[in-house]
């Protein structure tokens, strides 16, 4: 019998690949999301193999899947700051509710579990590059603390069920991460840029500029995530492309890719945005024989041209409104 595995969060950007990854690798995928910030667009050419179901719920609710499962990879969460600062309950429910069920159901199906943390544990880091035994430096009752805490908790709730009910866990750390099926509005850099450029704006850049990102393209992501589960190990790995470069530098990749002549503005700085990102990936290179393949130029091409093939209306698309987080 092929293996299962339940992916929470499918219908996002980095779920949708993941999904798309356990099919190849021929996988019964059994795919779940609120559709929150989700869209079924990037799983409806999934719909007609019969290795797939789809099921619309919210982890923070009961979860009940039917059958055996091998494997569940728990993605579910808002990602971009345009989000979880519109949805902070909702932020960390996920976090906590979402991740306490999907632990749950793990131990019930003894399947192994993969939690996707990431590198915002790390807050705004005082060390530099950020390797897994840094503890980080995270202002909890700041405004980018519901999705840093509940990453955090995340962490926590993982290592207490792999330690006091042993179920069998793995935590991965993800790194900024770009690709198709990111949503142009999502406020997030690569994509704002892309956004701004496409619709003839001036890009903007938020404080000098001279924070830096690592920017790991998805297919390599999604590697390192695949090698990981399969691995022996419980702790925290990062997964990132340790290629570090300032925003501004980045912002004029993207105008010399586009050939837009609009001009870079500088914004105020958003608070607790973290002034340095770089991941330490001595660990991955060493358990999963793991690197990033993908240049950033190549990268940026293929995200591009997936952009400017998107029907003009979407480059135009207002970020979603949300309903109260209660």
């Amino acid at each position: 019998m092929k293996k299962s595995v339940l992916i929470t969060g499918a219908a996002g950007f980095l779920g949708s690949h993941l999904c798309d990854q356990f099919i190849t690798k021929g996988y019964r995928v059994v795919a779940m999301d609120n559709l929150i910030t989700g869209d079924l667009k990037n799983l409806e050419h999934l719909f007609p193999n019969p290795d797939f179901e789809f099921y619309h719920h919210d982890i923070t609710k009961y979860i009940h899947v039917p059958g055996t499962l091998d494997y569940i990879l728990h993605f579910a969460s808002p990602a971009s700051p345009i989000d979880y600062l519109k949805i902070p309950i909702q932020t960390l429910k996920v976090g906590a509710m979402g991740t306490h069920n999907c632990l749950g159901l793990a131990k019930d199906k003894k399947a192994r579990i993969l939690v996707a943390s990431t590198s915002e544990v790390y807050g705004d880091p005082l060390v530099h590059p950020q390797p897994e035994t840094y503890w980080g430096n995270v202002n909890p009752i700041g405004p980018r603390g519901v999705y840093d805490e509940a990453k955090r908790y995340m962490e926590s709730i993982t290592m207490a069920y792999h330690t006091f009910h042993k179920v069998d866990t793995r935590i991965v750390r993800i790194f900024n991460t770009y690709g198709p099926r990111m949503r142009l509005n999502d406020g997030r850099a690569l994509p704002a840029f892309i956004g701004q450029a496409l619709r003839g704006e001036d890009i903007t850049v938020f404080g000098e500029g001279t924070q830096t990102r690592s920017f790991c393209y998805v297919s390599d992501l999604v590697e390192g995530i695949y090698r990981l589960l399969l691995s022996d190990y419980t702790g925290p790995v990062n997964i990132g492309n340790p290629n570090e470069v300032s925003l501004r530098s980045f912002a004029e990749e993207v105008l010399a890719l586009t050939g837009n002549k609009v001009k870079i503005v500088n914004r105020p700085l958003p608070v607790d945005d973290p002034k340095q990102r770089q991941p330490d990936i001595t660990l991955a290179k060493k358990l999963l024989d793991w690197a990033p393949v993908v240049s950033r130029k190549e990268g940026l091409e293929k995200t591009y041209n997936y952009f400017r093939s998107l029907p003009e209306a979407e480059w135009h698309r207002q970020p979603k409104e949300f309903l109260s987080s209660k």
